[in-house]
């Protein structure tokens, strides 16, 4: 199967490969499809580093991704796999504790365990074979 190619301005999420945010993936629109190459993406929420507006910058296309379709999820169970929203990004752990008004998700990727509120959280997919997989 051939991988999907995004066009100007579809909606994705990008896969952050830089050391430290691995497991994590930004809300993006694309702004140029550069073939072989991948694509130009301008970031809904990350900034410059001077702060004078949307970060641009060229992802692979193994980076890319649609977003994912939403699920809803009326109670996760203890080890669902799951994303957090944070640092204006999606990271996904697993759930290993549960509060009153929300859960603590174990992330593996840095070890650290949070709490978030419920709608902070959605359902961990996968992007494989032109298809999610949750």
């Amino acid at each position: 199967m051939q991988p999907r190619r995004f066009r100007r301005g579809d909606l994705v999420e990008v896969a952050s490969v830089e050391e430290g945010f691995v497991g994590s993936y930004y809300e993006a629109t694309v702004v140029a499809d550069i073939a072989k190459h991948g694509y130009v993406v301008q970031y809904r929420a990350l900034l410059k580093e001077d702060m004078s507006g949307p970060l641009r910058e060229t992802a692979t296309a193994a980076e890319v991704r649609p977003r994912p379709p939403p699920l809803a999820a009326v109670e996760y169970r203890f080890d669902d796999v799951v994303d957090a929203f944070d640092n204006d990004g999606w990271w996904w752990g697993r759930i290993t504790g549960r509060g009153r008004d929300g859960y603590t998700v174990f992330f593996d990727t840095t070890g650290d365990e949070i709490f978030y509120p419920k709608n902070r959280l959605r359902i961990h997919q996968e992007w494989m074979n032109g298809r999610w997989i949750s």
